[in-house]
């Protein structure tokens, strides 16, 4: 099982919104003085202009002890409140330049509806969870509290948020969104999972996230326990879907056969025979792991007779041109819930 791990870990790494004109987004200023801390002390430290009309935004964790950076769109209108959706990386974290802002089109998407999306960036093979020990590589990691409780207050003050959530992520990120929704109801009204795998304690899911954890060189075992740990099966959606009852649920993988953005002329491929192999091979095989675990939780959840948008392409590898495509037809679904 471990060398498996090994070699999965290895192909790892291969609208009624508008806004007016005239009205303007809120300045890197105002957000760092409107931003009150979290209950536990974590606290806005800067937000600076970036590219693409986004803020550079360093935020401090008490429970993970250290500060993190996020990439924040604001809402066109300032002077009105906002949903806020938050955006999650996969394994990478998004510090390997493999993140929403850098791969997807969410600045332009985004740009004139009234919503502020985040994106953290961090967390290379956490799962975006509370770890049992702290782990000699990766450090403290306190995901969960970190995005259920300490960063949700702070952005709504800072950028004038309505209270109303939701959560999409891709990859090892599709495992988390369902954690976190679970592990805080009502936190996050709507949930986006695209090419997850949301079983984590049968063989595949252990198999799925332990070559995840070792590829950044983190101890399995630190986040959950040995093998046979009750928290390993505590920590998996698919044994407790019936929990997700009440939040709007998107689901989404392709078969990791090719598609119509697998070219040379498609998304982040720029021509480069090399990418399109990488995509067409590692890319291939873990969207046909993903397509088995996302059909199996669909499954699950229409026999738990919960409500979920499952959209199960015929084609399509582990790649960012899809995802975006994903987020672009999950939108409705979010911007449905966030009104609710």
């Amino acid at each position: 099982m471990k060398s498996a791990s090994l070699l999965l870990a290895l192909l790892l790494t291969s609208t009624s919104w508008g806004i007016p004109a005239a009205a303007d987004p809120i300045s890197p200023a105002e957000a760092a003085a409107a931003a009150r801390p979290a209950p536990d002390g974590s606290r806005l430290l800067t937000a600076t202009e970036a590219p693409d009309g986004l803020l550079d935004v360093r935020v401090h964790s008490a429970a993970m002890n250290t500060d993190i950076a996020l990439r924040v769109l604001r809402a066109p209108d300032a002077a009105a409140p906002a949903p806020v959706l938050y955006l999650l990386n996969g394994a990478g974290g998004g510090v390997d330049a493999s993140s929403w802002p850098e791969r997807t089109d969410i600045a332009d998407f985004f740009r004139h509806k009234q919503i502020t999306v985040v994106t953290p960036l961090g967390g290379s093979g956490s799962y975006f969870t509370d770890w049992l020990a702290d782990d000699p590589i990766l450090g403290r990691q306190r995901w969960s509290t970190f995005l259920t409780r300490e960063l949700p207050p702070i952005i709504d003050s800072a950028f004038d948020g309505t209270g109303a959530n939701a959560l999409a992520g891709i990859s090892m990120a599709g495992t988390s969104v369902f954690q976190l929704a679970i592990a805080a109801p009502g936190v996050y009204r709507a949930i986006g999972s695209y090419s997850g795998c949301a079983g984590t304690s049968d063989p595949l899911g252990r198999l799925f996230v332990d070559a995840v954890v070792l590829r950044w060189r983190g101890d399995p075992t630190n986040m959950w326990g040995p093998p046979d740990s009750p928290v390993w099966p505590a920590n998996d959606p698919y044994l407790h879907a019936d929990q997700l009852r009440g939040t709007s649920i998107y689901l989404s993988t392709g078969t990791g056969l090719p598609g119509p953005l697998d070219t040379l002329d498609g998304p982040g491929i720029h021509g480069s025979p090399a990418k399109l192999f990488g995509q067409l091979t590692s890319g291939a095989f873990l969207e046909a792991i993903t397509d088995t675990c996302a059909r199996a939780l669909g499954a699950r959840l229409n026999d738990l007779g919960i409500a979920a948008t499952v959209n199960l392409r015929p084609v399509g590898t582990h790649s960012w041109g899809y995802w975006q495509q994903d987020l672009h037809d999950s939108w409705p679904l979010f911007e449905r819930a966030l009104r609710g």
